[in-house]
């Protein structure tokens, strides 16, 4: 139990950061990228505003912090070019003077992947481009961004670098602490077994007392509906104290020492026979389907355990007429174990909660029966001591419980 809540710690702590890391890159690329589409698309309006050049800059000494600033080098630093085209398309004039990596041919091209994009604006490759549609031509202008998309890629990069350092770092001290962070649960829940054992042990010995003096009452002055009716709850609490008992033993397995091989076929099918004579004797049916000589590494006694509760559970519940039915078959390296049961009376809101201690889905049912909701919790810690998994479904008003077991 600790180690699964440690796992859970670890695997919600990650997955926490994880997602807050990712979108912090995902926030700091996107307005990296969209920064740089914004200068770019400045300077182009720049350029087409002013027929092709860079105005005089400001006298005002730029600020590394504010957008697009000209300054004396801006003019060399740029490289740009402007096409300008008939209203057919055509290229009209090239001017080239500013950008050495292009020449006509190649400017030519890229008009061409231009115009066939149909766009206002965009890139081509890592040239960032805007068409300007006037009464009798068209003007394109476009601006090398190769240093600023380098720039956002290295900037990428660092994310990714930093977000898997992180990753990796939060991890490892994630693995040194939580043992440390789940120490008081850990501790908390070995006083909560400690606590239950003890006072189960100590209501026996009054519990006895209290079932002989009755006994002895009943052949001294013969049996009477007081007498009886506290017998009963004495024998109520007994099976309560039981049952609180297993669960304590049963949230303590999974140690390898107490494991070993065993007929988990057998095992169902001498649960199943135990059950079909009190089911009969209810009117109701029990239908087993158990796949022969299938064999599991676990505690023999706490798995008998599990299918006593289920099949308790299903024949308790079940609709009156109405047929339990078992099924245990292989499901690759795992074992699958189904007990369903008609009832009509449950409420399949309920089904979260019916693994929970004392929880009963029929309080009514529940205490006619003798009880106490605390047998499907004993289901659950077999199970998961076990590293398998139980869950519960509802539909067309029958409930099934369903148990996933490892073979090895």
């Amino acid at each position: 139990m600790i180690q699964t809540l440690r796992r859970r710690f670890i695997l919600t702590a990650m997955l926490s950061l994880m997602g807050t890391l990712f979108l912090i890159g995902i926030a700091i690329n996107l307005g990296n990228l969209f920064r740089i589409i914004r200068l770019a698309d400045t300077a182009i309006e720049l350029l087409y505003r002013n027929g092709g050049a860079f105005p005089l800059p400001d006298a005002v000494v730029p600020n590394v912090a504010g957008g697009f600033q000209i300054t004396e080098e801006t003019p060399f630093e740029t490289r740009y070019c402007i096409v300008y085209l008939t209203k057919k398309r055509e290229v009209i004039e090239v001017d080239i003077e500013h950008i050495a990596a292009l020449d006509r041919d190649r400017v030519e091209e890229l008009v061409g992947d231009i115009v066939k994009e149909g766009k206002k604006s965009g890139f081509v490759g890592y040239y960032r481009y805007r068409v300007y549609e006037e009464a009798d031509k068209n003007t394109i202008v476009v601006l090398n961004c190769f240093l600023q998309l380098q720039s956002a890629h290295n900037v990428l990069q660092v994310t990714l670098l930093v977000f898997l350092c992180c990753v990796a770092i939060v991890f490892f001290l994630l693995l040194l602490l939580s043992g440390r962070v789940m120490r008081p649960f850990a501790e908390n829940m070995e006083r909560q077994k400690r606590f239950i054992t003890d006072v189960s042990h100590e209501l026996k010995t009054p519990l006895g007392i209290i079932s002989a003096n009755m006994g002895v009452l009943e052949i001294v002055n013969g049996k009477d509906e007081w007498i009886e009716s506290t017998q009963n709850q004495v024998r109520r609490l007994d099976s309560l104290i039981r049952d609180l008992i297993e669960l304590a033993k049963s949230e303590e397995m999974g140690k390898a020492g107490e494991l070993r091989v065993f007929n988990v076929s057998e095992a169902a099918r001498n649960a199943a026979d135990t059950f079909r004579t009190s089911a009969q004797a209810q009117g109701k049916q029990l239908e087993t389907a158990i796949e022969p000589e299938l064999y599991m590494k676990g505690q023999q006694e706490a798995i008998l355990r599990l299918l006593t509760v289920l099949l308790d559970n299903a024949v308790k519940y079940c609709d009156d007429g109405g047929t339990v039915r078992l099924t245990l078959k292989k499901k690759g390296r795992q074992l699958m174990l189904r007990v369903s049961n008609p009832c009509a009376d449950l409420d399949a809101s309920q089904l979260p909660r019916l693994f929970d201690r004392f929880y009963r889905a029929d309080s009514s049912r529940s205490r006619k029966s003798g009880g106490y909701g605390i047998g499907l919790s004993i289901a659950r810690a077999v199970t998961d001591g076990h590293k398998g998994k139980i869950s519960a479904e509802y539909e067309d008003g029958t409930v099934c419980f369903t148990v996933t077991l490892p073979r090895q």
